[in-house]
Protein backbone atom coordinates (compact mmCIF):
# COMPACT_ATOMS: atom_id res chain seq x y z
CA UNK A 1 0.00 0.00 0.00
CA UNK A 2 1.43 3.24 -0.77
CA UNK A 3 2.32 5.97 1.65
CA UNK A 4 0.71 9.30 2.07
CA UNK A 5 2.75 12.58 1.42
CA UNK A 6 2.56 13.41 5.14
CA UNK A 7 3.72 9.42 6.36
CA UNK A 8 6.97 10.13 4.39
CA UNK A 9 7.90 13.63 4.88
CA UNK A 10 7.40 12.66 8.64
CA UNK A 11 9.42 10.09 8.24
CA UNK A 12 12.15 11.99 6.50
CA UNK A 13 12.04 14.19 9.34
CA UNK A 14 12.56 11.38 11.79
CA UNK A 15 15.75 10.64 9.61
CA UNK A 16 17.08 14.40 9.89
CA UNK A 17 16.06 14.20 13.81
CA UNK A 18 18.18 10.85 14.28
CA UNK A 19 21.10 12.30 12.51
CA UNK A 20 21.46 15.32 14.47
CA UNK A 21 21.48 13.75 17.81
CA UNK A 22 23.70 11.11 16.32
CA UNK A 23 26.16 14.12 15.25
CA UNK A 24 25.74 15.62 18.52
CA UNK A 25 26.64 12.35 20.60
CA UNK A 26 29.74 12.64 18.99
CA UNK A 27 30.78 15.62 19.78
CA UNK A 28 30.16 14.43 23.19
CA UNK A 29 32.78 11.74 22.44
CA UNK A 30 35.09 14.27 20.71
CA UNK A 31 34.98 16.20 24.71
CA UNK A 32 35.77 13.26 26.28
CA UNK A 33 38.68 12.43 24.52
CA UNK A 34 39.63 16.20 25.03
CA UNK A 35 38.66 16.17 28.36
CA UNK A 36 41.35 13.57 28.69
CA UNK A 37 43.69 15.33 27.09
CA UNK A 38 44.02 18.65 29.08
CA UNK A 39 43.54 16.37 32.31
CA UNK A 40 46.90 14.14 30.70
CA UNK A 41 48.65 18.17 29.81
CA UNK A 42 48.10 19.44 33.41
CA UNK A 43 49.54 16.12 34.78
CA UNK A 44 52.59 15.56 32.38
CA UNK A 45 52.66 19.06 30.35
CA UNK A 46 55.11 21.24 30.74
CA UNK A 47 56.18 23.72 33.79
CA UNK A 48 54.10 26.56 34.33
CA UNK A 49 52.49 28.99 36.86
CA UNK A 50 49.53 28.48 38.25
CA UNK A 51 47.14 31.26 38.74
CA UNK A 52 43.89 30.60 41.38
CA UNK A 53 41.25 33.82 41.66
CA UNK A 54 40.03 34.53 44.79
CA UNK A 55 36.29 36.76 43.90
CA UNK A 56 33.26 37.20 45.67
CA UNK A 57 32.85 36.30 49.61
CA UNK A 58 34.84 34.12 51.08
CA UNK A 59 33.41 30.78 51.86
CA UNK A 60 34.13 27.62 53.42
CA UNK A 61 34.82 26.13 49.62
CA UNK A 62 35.27 22.50 49.66
CA UNK A 63 36.18 22.76 45.78
CA UNK A 64 38.33 25.45 46.34
CA UNK A 65 40.41 23.43 48.71
CA UNK A 66 40.40 19.98 46.54
CA UNK A 67 41.51 22.68 43.93
CA UNK A 68 44.67 23.52 46.27
CA UNK A 69 45.38 20.02 46.96
CA UNK A 70 45.58 19.29 43.23
CA UNK A 71 48.38 22.14 42.99
CA UNK A 72 50.11 20.72 45.77
CA UNK A 73 50.71 17.65 44.89
CA UNK A 74 51.13 18.65 41.03
CA UNK A 75 54.50 18.19 39.63
CA UNK A 76 54.12 20.86 36.63
CA UNK A 77 53.43 23.68 38.94
CA UNK A 78 56.39 25.44 39.92
CA UNK A 79 54.49 28.37 41.76
CA UNK A 80 51.09 30.01 42.59
CA UNK A 81 49.49 33.02 41.94
CA UNK A 82 46.56 33.93 43.68
CA UNK A 83 44.94 36.40 42.40
CA UNK A 84 42.71 38.54 44.49
CA UNK A 85 39.27 40.80 44.11
CA UNK A 86 37.23 40.53 46.93
CA UNK A 87 35.40 42.22 49.90
CA UNK A 88 36.23 39.44 52.42
CA UNK A 89 33.69 36.81 53.66
CA UNK A 90 32.86 34.68 56.64
CA UNK A 91 35.71 34.29 59.48
CA UNK A 92 35.79 30.42 59.12
CA UNK A 93 35.89 31.03 54.96
CA UNK A 94 39.41 33.17 55.44
CA UNK A 95 40.77 30.56 58.18
CA UNK A 96 40.21 27.78 55.84
CA UNK A 97 41.66 29.07 52.67
CA UNK A 98 44.30 30.64 54.62
CA UNK A 99 45.40 27.21 56.22
CA UNK A 100 45.33 25.43 52.73
CA UNK A 101 47.23 28.13 51.30
CA UNK A 102 49.79 28.13 53.98
CA UNK A 103 50.59 24.33 53.73
CA UNK A 104 50.34 24.45 50.38
CA UNK A 105 53.51 27.33 50.61
CA UNK A 106 55.38 24.74 52.54
CA UNK A 107 55.22 22.72 48.99
CA UNK A 108 54.86 25.27 46.16
CA UNK A 109 55.99 28.98 46.29
CA UNK A 110 52.93 31.27 46.77
CA UNK A 111 52.59 34.82 46.03
CA UNK A 112 49.44 37.02 46.47
CA UNK A 113 47.86 39.69 44.34
CA UNK A 114 45.22 42.61 45.27
CA UNK A 115 43.62 43.53 42.20
CA UNK A 116 40.68 46.28 42.83
CA UNK A 117 39.70 44.77 46.55
CA UNK A 118 41.60 42.27 48.92
CA UNK A 119 39.98 43.30 52.47
CA UNK A 120 38.86 41.90 55.84
CA UNK A 121 38.93 37.88 54.73
CA UNK A 122 40.65 38.33 51.81
CA UNK A 123 43.30 40.04 53.07
CA UNK A 124 43.48 37.07 55.98
CA UNK A 125 43.83 35.16 52.76
CA UNK A 126 46.82 37.26 51.50
CA UNK A 127 48.59 36.73 54.47
CA UNK A 128 49.12 32.89 53.77
CA UNK A 129 51.81 34.16 50.79
CA UNK A 130 55.27 35.23 51.67
CA UNK A 131 54.77 38.85 49.63
CA UNK A 132 51.68 40.76 48.75
CA UNK A 133 51.49 42.89 45.64
CA UNK A 134 48.98 45.55 45.28
CA UNK A 135 47.97 48.47 42.70
CA UNK A 136 48.51 51.83 44.19
CA UNK A 137 44.64 52.29 44.32
CA UNK A 138 43.24 49.03 45.47
CA UNK A 139 41.48 48.54 48.38
CA UNK A 140 43.06 46.46 51.56
CA UNK A 141 43.32 46.17 55.52
CA UNK A 142 39.79 46.23 56.82
CA UNK A 143 41.13 44.25 59.58
CA UNK A 144 38.11 42.78 62.25
CA UNK A 145 35.43 41.32 62.63
CA UNK A 146 31.66 42.12 63.07
CA UNK A 147 27.97 39.92 63.97
CA UNK A 148 25.00 42.03 63.02
CA UNK A 149 21.37 41.70 63.99
CA UNK A 150 18.40 42.89 63.11
CA UNK A 151 16.21 44.27 65.49
CA UNK A 152 11.99 44.87 64.86
CA UNK A 153 10.54 44.57 68.51
CA UNK A 154 9.10 48.38 68.01
CA UNK A 155 7.25 47.44 65.31
CA UNK A 156 5.57 44.36 66.48
CA UNK A 157 4.54 46.49 69.82
CA UNK A 158 2.96 48.99 67.56
CA UNK A 159 1.28 45.98 65.86
CA UNK A 160 0.46 44.06 68.84
CA UNK A 161 2.62 41.30 68.41
CA UNK A 162 3.68 39.48 71.15
CA UNK A 163 6.66 36.54 70.72
CA UNK A 164 7.02 33.95 73.30
CA UNK A 165 9.71 31.49 74.10
CA UNK A 166 10.66 28.35 75.86
CA UNK A 167 14.65 28.26 76.36
CA UNK A 168 17.08 25.88 78.21
CA UNK A 169 18.98 28.81 79.33
CA UNK A 170 18.93 32.74 79.43
CA UNK A 171 21.37 32.78 76.28
CA UNK A 172 19.99 30.50 73.88
CA UNK A 173 19.24 32.57 70.67
CA UNK A 174 20.15 35.82 72.35
CA UNK A 175 19.96 38.43 70.75
CA UNK A 176 16.91 38.11 68.92
CA UNK A 177 15.27 39.89 66.69
CA UNK A 178 11.84 40.30 68.70
CA UNK A 179 12.59 41.58 71.90
CA UNK A 180 15.58 44.35 72.88
CA UNK A 181 18.92 42.44 73.84
CA UNK A 182 19.92 41.92 77.54
CA UNK A 183 23.43 42.96 78.53
CA UNK A 184 24.69 40.02 78.82
CA UNK A 185 23.93 38.65 75.43
CA UNK A 186 25.71 41.96 74.06
CA UNK A 187 28.56 40.74 76.34
CA UNK A 188 28.96 37.09 75.10
CA UNK A 189 28.63 38.55 71.36
CA UNK A 190 31.30 40.70 72.52
CA UNK A 191 33.42 38.13 73.89
CA UNK A 192 33.24 36.17 70.68
CA UNK A 193 33.89 38.84 68.42
CA UNK A 194 37.19 40.08 70.33
CA UNK A 195 38.33 36.08 70.49
CA UNK A 196 37.95 35.86 66.76
CA UNK A 197 39.66 39.50 66.43
CA UNK A 198 42.74 38.38 68.28
CA UNK A 199 43.25 35.35 65.67
CA UNK A 200 42.75 37.55 62.67
CA UNK A 201 45.41 40.24 64.80
CA UNK A 202 47.80 37.80 65.69
CA UNK A 203 48.07 36.64 61.98
CA UNK A 204 48.88 40.05 61.15
CA UNK A 205 51.51 40.30 63.77
CA UNK A 206 53.05 36.70 62.97
CA UNK A 207 52.59 37.12 59.09
CA UNK A 208 53.86 40.90 58.98
CA UNK A 209 56.45 40.79 61.49
CA UNK A 210 54.93 43.69 63.05
CA UNK A 211 54.74 45.18 66.54
CA UNK A 212 51.75 43.59 68.53
CA UNK A 213 51.09 48.08 68.85
CA UNK A 214 51.41 49.22 65.43
CA UNK A 215 49.43 45.92 64.51
CA UNK A 216 46.82 46.79 66.90
CA UNK A 217 46.37 50.30 65.73
CA UNK A 218 46.36 49.54 62.17
CA UNK A 219 43.33 46.80 62.79
CA UNK A 220 40.55 48.87 63.48
CA UNK A 221 38.78 48.06 60.70
CA UNK A 222 40.25 50.57 58.14
CA UNK A 223 40.53 50.24 54.79
CA UNK A 224 43.92 51.24 53.14
CA UNK A 225 44.77 52.27 49.65
CA UNK A 226 47.77 49.93 48.13
CA UNK A 227 50.19 52.74 48.72
CA UNK A 228 49.11 53.69 52.10
CA UNK A 229 49.29 49.54 52.91
CA UNK A 230 52.85 49.56 51.28
CA UNK A 231 53.66 52.31 54.18
CA UNK A 232 52.21 51.05 57.30
CA UNK A 233 54.21 47.31 56.22
CA UNK A 234 50.70 45.64 55.51
CA UNK A 235 51.88 45.09 51.61
CA UNK A 236 55.24 44.42 50.26
CA UNK A 237 54.88 45.87 46.85
CA UNK A 238 53.15 48.12 44.21
CA UNK A 239 52.36 46.97 41.10
CA UNK A 240 50.52 44.21 38.97
CA UNK A 241 50.56 40.33 38.40
CA UNK A 242 53.63 40.57 36.22
CA UNK A 243 55.43 42.19 39.56
CA UNK A 244 54.06 39.26 41.81
CA UNK A 245 55.26 36.70 39.34
CA UNK A 246 58.83 38.15 38.85
CA UNK A 247 58.83 37.84 42.71
CA UNK A 248 58.67 34.12 42.38
CA UNK A 249 61.65 34.31 39.59
CA UNK A 250 63.93 36.59 41.49
CA UNK A 251 63.25 35.56 45.53
CA UNK A 252 61.61 31.91 45.12
CA UNK A 253 63.59 29.82 41.80
CA UNK A 254 60.80 29.85 39.90
CA UNK A 255 62.21 30.11 36.13
CA UNK A 256 61.87 32.81 34.23
CA UNK A 257 58.92 32.98 31.38
CA UNK A 258 57.27 30.04 32.45
CA UNK A 259 53.13 30.39 31.17
CA UNK A 260 50.36 31.33 33.65
CA UNK A 261 47.48 29.25 33.71
CA UNK A 262 44.72 29.77 35.11
CA UNK A 263 42.97 27.20 37.52
CA UNK A 264 39.44 27.15 38.30
CA UNK A 265 37.94 24.97 41.05
CA UNK A 266 35.35 21.74 40.10
CA UNK A 267 32.25 22.59 41.31
CA UNK A 268 29.49 20.05 42.02
CA UNK A 269 27.47 18.86 39.21
CA UNK A 270 30.07 20.43 36.53
CA UNK A 271 32.81 18.28 37.28
CA UNK A 272 34.37 18.16 33.62
CA UNK A 273 34.24 19.13 30.22
CA UNK A 274 32.07 15.93 29.47
CA UNK A 275 29.54 16.53 32.05
CA UNK A 276 28.93 20.00 30.71
CA UNK A 277 28.40 18.42 27.06
CA UNK A 278 26.19 15.64 28.27
CA UNK A 279 24.16 17.99 30.51
CA UNK A 280 24.01 20.29 26.97
CA UNK A 281 23.03 17.82 25.04
CA UNK A 282 20.89 15.72 27.53
CA UNK A 283 18.69 19.83 27.89
CA UNK A 284 18.73 19.71 23.94
CA UNK A 285 16.90 16.33 24.03
CA UNK A 286 14.24 17.26 26.66
CA UNK A 287 13.76 20.86 24.80
CA UNK A 288 12.77 19.02 21.66
CA UNK A 289 10.11 17.23 23.55
CA UNK A 290 8.73 20.25 24.68
CA UNK A 291 9.97 19.59 28.70
CA UNK A 292 11.70 22.83 29.93
CA UNK A 293 14.46 22.26 32.41
CA UNK A 294 15.09 25.05 34.92
CA UNK A 295 19.15 25.80 35.98
CA UNK A 296 20.51 24.16 38.97
CA UNK A 297 21.89 27.14 41.37
CA UNK A 298 24.17 26.36 43.60
CA UNK A 299 23.76 28.03 46.62
CA UNK A 300 26.92 29.12 49.25
CA UNK A 301 26.29 28.53 53.15
CA UNK A 302 26.92 31.21 55.71
CA UNK A 303 29.61 30.48 58.00
CA UNK A 304 31.14 32.11 61.51
CA UNK A 305 31.50 35.62 61.94
CA UNK A 306 31.92 38.15 58.92
CA UNK A 307 35.64 39.32 58.09
CA UNK A 308 34.11 41.58 55.28
CA UNK A 309 34.43 45.32 54.68
CA UNK A 310 30.87 47.10 53.55
CA UNK A 311 31.14 50.27 51.66
CA UNK A 312 29.59 53.16 53.33
CA UNK A 313 26.15 54.78 51.79
CA UNK A 314 27.50 57.77 49.35
CA UNK A 315 24.83 60.33 50.14
CA UNK A 316 23.58 61.49 46.55
CA UNK A 317 25.12 58.35 45.57
CA UNK A 318 22.68 56.17 42.93
CA UNK A 319 22.83 52.22 41.88
CA UNK A 320 22.49 48.82 44.25
CA UNK A 321 25.67 48.67 46.86
CA UNK A 322 27.55 45.12 46.91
Amino acid sequence: MALDVDTVLDRRRLRRRIALWRGLAILVIIGAIAAVAVTQTEITGTKHVARISVSGPILNDRAMMRLIKRLEKSSTVSGVLVAINSPGGTSVGGETLFNALRALDAKKPVVAHINTLGASAAYMTALASDHIVAQRTSLTGSIGVLIQYGQISDMLDHLGIKVRKVDSGPLKAEPNPFEPAPPAAIAALQSVVDDTYKYFLDLVIERRSMPSAKARGLADGRIFTGAQALEEGLIDEIGGEDAAIAWLTKERDVPKGLPVRNYKPRREGTVSLVSSLSERVANGVLSALGITVSPNVPMGSVDGLWAIWQAPDIPGATGAQQ
